[in-house]
């Protein structure tokens, strides 16, 4: 089993206050929406993760890229160096 990740967003969609849970797993993400109606509070929200996160209902899976960023450019430079297609320092061009 791979990793998963979530990510709640919580907005105003007028007349109701929705929330959007969103799960990553093995390069695939589903989804669920959840109205909650009024303003919840952050307690309320906590709550409501505790007691039914198991039995929301997500969307079949789609393939979805998750950006690590920072990890895949140290990865791509250490690639790019190992093929010397980055110079260590640049070239000195004041001497013309």
């Amino acid at each position: 089993m791979g990793m998963v990740t979530g990510n709640l967003t919580v907005f105003f969609e007028n007349p109701f206050w929705v929330g959007v849970f969103e799960r990553y797993e093995n390069e695939e993400l589903s989804a669920a929406k959840v109205i909650f109606g009024s303003y919840p509070r952050a307690f309320e929200v906590y709550e409501f993760i505790l007691k039914n996160y198991f039995n929301l209902k997500f969307s079949p899976p789609v393939w979805a890229m998750i950006k690590q960023t920072k990890k895949i450019l140290k990865e791509l430079n250490g690639i790019l160096k190992n093929n010397c297609l980055i110079r260590e320092s640049a070239p000195n061009h004041s001497k013309l």
